[in-house]
């Protein structure tokens, strides 16, 4: 039963379910025993697809990462003005975070305790740097209010982004994805834009 089993185990699921008992139990908090129960399989049939928990810890704080940067490469992110490519930004941070709930939880979780979550957050600080790039861009075009400190904005923009992952259920009634992204938008944008 247990080969069986095995067999229909890939990389992915593992990582899906390492990120969920991760975000349950804290990744300091969860052993290679918990993740074995939880995927219903073998120590050593984890260690046939990764070499430890933290290599699914970076496999994935980097889907994470990497869905947030890709939005930097898109086309509305690089060209306009300053004000349009940051509300693209974060249009697309919410549509991001959603998307990749689980690992974008994760990754808002790690603490800087391992190599991988030191490297995780040193990322994340550029993601966040590059952001703030854009928000005084804008500032200095005149395109939003020069009365709110360029860093404090910044900060209450992410704050209200990133608190997503403590509420938002996609199986749950209530506003849908894109309602969610919409309405971040109107309400950083309604009070960010310089009238």
């Amino acid at each position: 039963m247990t080969t069986a089993r095995r067999d229909t185990y890939t990389p992915e699921t593992l990582l899906s379910v390492a990120v969920r008992v991760f975000n349950e139990r804290g990744y300091d908090g969860t052993s290679m025993e918990h993740l074995s129960k939880a995927a219903g399989i073998s120590k050593s049939s984890i260690y046939h697809h990764v070499s430890g928990k933290e290599e699914l810890l970076r496999r994935a704080v980097s889907r994470a990462l990497d869905g947030l940067f890709a939005i930097l490469d898109e086309e509305h992110a690089c060209a306009g003005r300053a004000v349009d490519r940051l509300e693209h930004v974060v249009r697309r941070m919410v549509e991001v975070l959603i998307s990749e709930l689980p690992y974008v939880t994760l990754l808002l979780r790690v603490r800087g305790n391992t190599e991988t979550e030191r490297w995780a957050l040193e990322r994340r600080r550029d993601f966040d740097h590059r952001v703030a790039e854009l928000l005084k861009a804008a500032a200095a075009d005149g395109d939003v209010r020069g009365d709110v400190e360029v860093r404090l904005a910044t900060r209450l923009v992410f704050g209200m982004v990133n608190s997503i992952v403590e509420w938002y259920r996609p199986d749950a009634r209530g506003a849908n994805d894109r309602e969610v992204a919409d309405a971040v938008v109107r309400l950083v944008f309604s009070g960010l834009r310089e009238d």
